[in-house]
């Protein structure tokens, strides 16, 4: 189903305090008949998952998981109360859940964050299971804050190669966890302070296999309406290619308290104005990282924004079929395809 993204900014201020503004979009691309991406984009939490898998299955994936996310009670009440075992528990949910819908023949990667207060004070949590990523630019300084669950991350991280020869190594896109396949489906967590003035970015990998991370900063740090970024980089994307689903969701904080209790006015950023699949590894392996334990507790308008939102700012693709990823990969019509949703 094609339809115009309900992609409207929105400001949540649920009380005084911190404010978010938050755009979202998601674009089936330029090769892509159908859209496996899924997201959701609602306060207190922001996620995006990119499904894999066999008919219809990639999209049946990452909608089981972002609908798992909605079911959190804090979706409802809009407290900023999650931790990192509570999202685990939902996490676990979905991957039950794919595995029974889909008999295990499908997955999805998840990256996101969510807003949660300590002491009164807001935090980024983040987390990550596979190559879809959560990037925060704070003080002019951007970063990658999760790290990908690919071999070529694994390759990096050992010193075998470079994190350029990564960006064109023929294995790019094998990860090694997934949520609904494989052994490994534990997110990594990270808890970050929230800065003011921060802006969160979570995409899938359709966004950063076609636009390097300058190229994103360049658009992040110069458009000022977090919409107008989101529909900026989605545009960027196609322009250089569209070759899989691209999702976004960019949200600014504003009004944040500092440690005194008090809210701080820093100004914001200056606002002037070959075809791929991600395959889930069938043996997944240790993540190089673990940053956060457990705990207890304007430009041509090139494609057709997919999706449906069944869920309060859930947003998932029905589609009637979807191509097939295997480790050789094989589009529709069974030809040999080496492209990616």
């Amino acid at each position: 189903m094609n339809q115009q993204p309900a992609s409207v900014p929105s400001t949540m201020q649920p009380g005084p305090g911190l404010s978010l503004t938050c755009g979202y979009g998601t674009d089936r691309g330029l090769r892509r008949e159908l859209n496996e991406d899924s997201y959701i984009a609602s306060d207190p939490v922001f996620a995006v998952a990119d499904g894999m898998g066999g008919h219809e299955a990639g999209e049946v994936a990452s909608g089981l998981c972002v609908r798992a996310l909605a079911a959190m009670p804090q979706l409802t009440t809009g407290e900023r109360t999650a931790t990192a075992a509570v999202l685990q528990q939902y996490l676990v949910r979905a991957d039950n859940s794919i595995r029974e819908a889909t008999g295990a023949r499908a997955g999805t990667t998840l990256s996101g964050a969510v807003i949660v207060e300590q002491m009164g004070v807001p935090y980024w949590l983040v987390m990550n299971i596979g190559d879809s990523r959560t990037y925060r630019l704070s003080q002019g300084r951007f970063e990658q804050i999760s790290v990908d669950h690919s071999e070529v991350q694994e390759l990096v991280d050992a010193g075998e190669i470079t994190p350029q020869q990564a960006t064109v190594h023929p294995r790019r896109h094998v990860v090694t966890r997934a949520l609904g396949t494989g052994d490994e489906t534990e997110a990594d967590y990270w808890l970050l302070p929230v800065e003011e003035g921060d802006r969160i970015l979570v995409c899938s990998d359709g966004l950063t296999s076609e636009l390097s991370d300058e190229h994103i900063f360049r658009i992040l740090s110069t458009v000022g309406q977090p919409q107008d970024a989101v529909d900026a980089l989605i545009q960027a994307a196609l322009r250089n290619g569209g070759r899989d689903n691209v999702t976004v969701i960019v949200v600014d904080a504003r009004n944040v308290l500092n440690d005194a209790g008090a809210a701080t006015t820093a100004p914001r950023l200056d606002s002037s104005a070959e075809d791929e699949v991600t395959l889930p590894r069938s043996q997944a392996v240790q993540s190089a990282t673990q940053p956060l334990p457990q705990q207890d507790a304007g430009e041509d308008d090139a494609g057709q924004h997919t999706g449906q939102t069944p869920d309060q700012g859930a947003e998932t693709n029905n589609g009637q079929g979807q191509e097939t990823k295997n480790e050789q990969g094989s589009d529709d019509n069974g030809e040999p395809d080496h492209g990616r949703h």
